[in-house]
């Protein structure tokens, strides 16, 4: 079993191997989040816990004209989401950096659009997580939750209320049962 090393913390060997799997399992939940996201050509979306990449490719097509900033908190995942977006990178429209969803280093109210899949389930304070990306939104700004149904487990009826108590307003839950295990998305829209 690749654990916590493969996909919670992912580092070394099973990072890498976890990355590969990521990659591969994740790219039809990550291509959904950004279109749910909807970003506009000049958007700025932060991408919270990209892992590989491959969410990070398809904000940065959506947003054509804006930017796109991504955090993570492994550096084996930095690494390889600087060598898929490398083109992105050295354009100037897309920075990536170590941090997490309670330590994001971005500016108040610099952000359009954050988009976070198949991992708030692991960060270790939701609360904070939430409320930092309140913080880094502009008004009316929004999150997108994406995960694979059985990845959020119990957390799943937790997160709305948590998000409302961070300042999230218009707060919806889409189940989705359709392909293997089906996928859960929450939209929370930060107050003017």
């Amino acid at each position: 079993m690749l654990g916590r090393a493969a996909f919670g913390e992912p580092r070394g060997l099973p990072g890498r191997l976890g990355g590969l799997l990521m990659s591969w399992l994740n790219r039809s939940v990550e291509r959904h989040a950004v279109l749910l996201a909807d970003p506009a050509p000049r958007d700025t979306v932060l991408v919270i816990g990209f892992g590989p990449g491959v969410g990070l490719l398809a904000a940065a097509e959506a947003a054509w004209r804006g930017h796109v900033v991504g955090v993570d908190p492994s550096r084996i995942m930095v690494r390889t989401a600087l060598a898929r977006c490398a083109e992105r990178v050295r354009s100037g429209q897309m920075r990536l950096h170590l941090g997490t969803a309670a330590e994001l280093g971005e500016a108040d109210d610099s952000v359009d659009i954050a988009i976070s899949v198949n991992n708030v389930h692991l960060w270790p304070d939701r609360r904070a997580g939430f409320t930092e990306v309140r913080r880094v939104l502009r008004p009316h700004g929004r999150l997108v939750l994406s995960a694979h149904r059985g990845v959020l487990g119990n957390v799943l009826d937790e997160i709305p209320d948590e998000l409302t108590a961070c300042g999230f307003t218009s707060v919806e839950v889409d189940i989705d049962d359709r392909g293997v295990g089906g996928s859960v998305e929450i939209i929370g829209t930060r107050a003017g």
